[in-house]
């Protein structure tokens, strides 16, 4: 059972509650239809205060496929929160008719907020720049599916990886595996920042390397996580414009990679992965969203069972 009752970052995740995640969503990949009826009478809050496609409705086809319902609001002006309600008052109300809520808000610790006036387990689907670690157990089971371990890897990560907070959640738990390396690809104005690089790499004694040229680093990759450059995040659209097309991977390039390299997305994609890349074997992003689904049947399961212990 799960050392934790909520989710709200990354960090809450110790290396025992996240392989216990991975292993049912795992058994869930299997055989969805044996879980269809595993949250019968239950109710999922999605309160999502900033725009989503793929993680909304991700966390309402899984609640769905394991015979749940839903309730909640896609658009903050939806909500109550433009007559002046507070996030506390919110979630706290919202709590008190539904069993779990999954929450995504611009502003950095609105999950920790939320998490301190609830009357049910809060999962974090974003807060601002800050996490994502719903998006990282996606990124764990889809490497456990495709490369059966999270061991071993060299690892190429492309992009944003300055406001980049799947980024963020990704490298630290990684962290916790043995024997993987780390090529951290980005122009210099979007570099991981340094305190990520502590928590991540100099805290635990690990090696990583900073390149600015991603057709250079394609060669020896076991993985390539591409990310968008994230117009939401800069306040200058002229920095955006001349960073946006920084990296554009195509199927030409993918010449230099590994047969048996794959290619990770958290998207939406803008213009980084070319789509005449979909249909190489190594693209595995697509994949990668339906896995986010099975994921988050396996969290909604998890953190039910151990606020009903």
């Amino acid at each position: 059972m799960l050392k934790i009752k909520k989710l709200l970052s990354a960090d809450d995740l110790s290396k025992e509650d996240l392989m216990e995640i991975i292993e049912l969503g795992k058994e869930i990949v299997k055989s969805p239809s044996d879980f269809s009826n595993s949250c019968n009478g239950k109710l999922l809050g999605t309160l999502f205060f900033e725009p989503s496609t793929r993680t909304r409705l991700s966390f309402e086809s899984a609640m769905s496929r394991l015979g749940g319902k839903v309730i909640g609001f896609s658009d903050a002006n939806s909500s109550s929160s433009q007559k002046g309600e507070s996030l506390r008052d919110t979630v706290k109300t919202v709590s008190q008719y539904v069993d779990i809520i999954a929450m995504r808000h611009p502003m950095e610790g609105a999950a920790k907020l939320a998490s301190e006036t609830a009357d049910c387990p809060i999962i974090n689907a974003g807060d601002g720049g800050h996490q994502h670690p719903t998006q990282t157990l996606t990124d764990i089971l889809t490497i456990m599916e495709t490369k059966n371990t999270l061991e071993g890897h060299k690892i190429g990560i492309c992009g944003d990886l300055k406001y980049g907070r799947t980024v963020h959640s990704l490298l630290k738990v990684m962290s916790m595996f043995d024997n993987n390396e780390y090529v951290l690809i980005s122009p210099d104005e979007l570099k991981l920042p340094d305190n990520v690089k502590k928590f991540v790499f100099e805290d635990n004694n690990l090696e990583y390397e900073e390149r600015t040229n991603l057709d250079d680093s394609l060669e020896d990759l076991d993985i390539l996580y591409m990310t968008r450059i994230q117009k939401e995040r800069f306040f200058s659209m002229n920095q955006y414009i001349r960073l946006k097309d920084s990296y554009v991977l195509t199927k030409d390039k993918l010449k230099k990679a590994k047969d048996d390299m794959i290619i990770l997305h958290p998207l939406p994609r803008v213009n980084e992965i070319s789509t005449d890349v979909d249909k190489d074997p190594r693209a595995v992003y697509f994949k990668q969203a339906k896995y986010g689904m099975y994921v988050r049947m396996a969290l909604i399961l998890k953190l039910l069972e151990a606020n009903n212990a």
